[in-house]
């Protein structure tokens, strides 16, 4: 049994059984890849996958055990890559982040910059997309940290720390109805609009509905979209009241829209960074970390990164007072 042979194993399985998409990857030939996942089913003496034909058609349950441990064990070989990289101060490799957009936009943008002047050997990749797709980057191991808003339920197999609370605000076209309001919004008046908001996790239950539901109410949410820009650009058009995040009010929004506080409305949110477990933080992946959120002390970075539970990370962290970050003319503070 060789590395290659699991190297090439994970790379079937991340290629969803399709072993051309595999070569493909992995920068090899189809028969190459084929003939070494003969010879290690013949070395185990065990079938991973069910055939169909000359195709691969699902994966056995000796090959799900087997595919664990790999997993493992390149996980490993990795540690070691990075341990070895860090000892000869070596400041060269790839930081593959998986976020939202709102996060890529509104928050990253300074940190990248400043982790750029600091490691200017060091590759960037930067992935966008929903809770779930973030997931499945992590699953299948393409990147080194998640960054991301509720689903934790998701990422179970990373240390999650949490970075900072932010709220939702209400946004309007300063001659809609809602501008000229004295009165504090409620979510009943609120409910009476067209709403404009982010795309719902297919997974658990949104605080934005938790908090209408919870008042007995149902909003007509008549669009949503992944990027904040794309909300503004309609809630401009006049298709309905936009609810984003308040990070994403930027001071040129105040020339076409007025923002409303919703920290009332709706319950206070919290951004976390995520990495894997079982994976060795080198230098670079750290600096970043104190970059992003520099109430994370070097140190305390590698004690979370030690611990072996969740539960042990909240334990840790438990007395962290974390910032609470707003958009334009909103100042970040330490919570409470």
């Amino acid at each position: 049994m060789t590395l290659k042979q699991l190297k090439y194993l994970i790379g079937i399985v991340d290629g969803g059984l399709n072993i051309t998409a595999a070569a493909e990857r992995l920068y090899t030939s189809q028969p190459g890849i084929s003939k070494q996942l003969k010879q290690l089913e013949a070395e185990l003496g065990v079938q991973l996958f069910t055939r169909k034909g000359k195709s691969l058609a699902a994966i056995t349950p000796a090959g799900r055990e087997v595919i664990g441990r790999a997993r493992k064990i390149l996980r490993e070989v990795d540690n070691i890559t990075s341990l070895a990289s860090d000892l000869t101060a070596e400041q060269e490799g790839t930081l593959s982040i998986a976020t939202t957009h709102t996060q890529a936009r509104y928050v990253l943008p300074d940190v990248i910059k400043a982790f750029r002047e600091r490691y200017p050997k060091v590759d960037l990749e930067l992935h966008q997309g929903t809770s779930e797709q973030i997931a499945e980057l992590v699953a299948s191991q393409q990147v080194n940290f998640a960054i991301a808003t509720g689903s934790q339920d998701i990422f179970s197999g990373l240390t999650l720390l949490p970075i900072y609370h932010w709220h939702r605000i209400v946004l309007i076209p300063k001659k809609h109805p809602l501008a000229h309001e004295t009165r504090p919004l409620d979510l009943e008046t609120l409910a009476a609009y067209p709403l404009v908001t982010y795309v719902f996790s297919v997974i658990g239950e949104s605080s934005f509905k938790r908090a209408f539901s919870n008042e007995n109410l149902d909003p007509r949410v008549v669009f949503t979209a992944r990027d904040a820009d794309i909300i503004k650009t309609y809630v401009h058009m006049g298709m309905g009241v936009g609810v984003i995040a308040s990070m994403a009010y930027e001071c040129k929004d105040q020339e076409n829209f007025k923002a409303i506080d919703a920290k009332g409305l709706f319950p206070q949110v919290t951004t976390w960074l995520g990495f894997p477990r079982d994976r060795v933080l080198r230098g670079y992946m750290v600096d970043f970390i104190h970059l992003f959120a520099p109430h994370y002390s070097p140190r305390l970075i590698r004690s979370t990164a030690a611990l072996e539970t969740q539960e042990q990370v909240d334990e840790l962290l438990a007395d962290l007072s974390l910032p609470v970050r707003g958009g334009c003319d909103q100042d970040t503070a330490a919570a409470a």
